[in-house]
């Protein structure tokens, strides 16, 4: 008999797998090849320091199908934090199954459990310009394209 989906907060020992779906979200979303030692250490960054965030692993059958990370920005116009979501990862053979949209859930829940003591305000995310299929998840989910672009400079 085939296993609900579980969604669990992210531990120390999910380190490969969640490196892993880092580099491959980033080959395929963007092309790009992230450096092993940088990425690692990232990842072990955020899951050994909660209060930059968390981890969100979704487990179908015993196997990881997808995760996504959450950090934190804090809004002086609300006097509360926007929850950024970042890193969604969701293996190919578990697309379009509802994987994301059970995370984003769990995301929402968890949010409204801790609302009282972080003053959620929200939810961002970014995502890149030609991705119109997640563009469309996002949507659905009740999501809105803002007006905003991001501009960055890397030191």
């Amino acid at each position: 008999m085939e296993e609900e989906l579980l969604i669990r907060i992210g531990e120390l020992q999910d380190l490969d797998v969640l490196v892993n779906f880092n580099q491959a979200m980033a080959d395929e979303t963007e092309g790009r090849k992230l450096t092993l030692e940088i990425v690692t250490a990232g990842v072990k960054t955020l899951l050994e320091n909660p209060n930059l965030g968390f981890y969100l692993l979704a487990e179908k059958n015993g196997e990881v199908a997808g995760t996504l990370m959450v950090t934190t920005e804090w809004s002086d116009w609300h006097n509360g934090l926007y929850w950024w979501i970042q890193s969604v990862y969701i293996r190919p053979e578990f697309r379009r199954q509802g994987v994301y949209h059970q995370l984003y859930n769990f995301v929402k829940d968890k949010a409204k459990q801790e609302q009282d003591e972080l003053k959620i305000w929200g939810f961002r995310l970014y995502v890149e310009s030609q991705n119109m299929v997640a563009q469309k998840t996002y949507e659905s989910l009740g999501m809105k394209e803002t007006s905003y672009k991001i501009y960055e400079e890397k030191l």
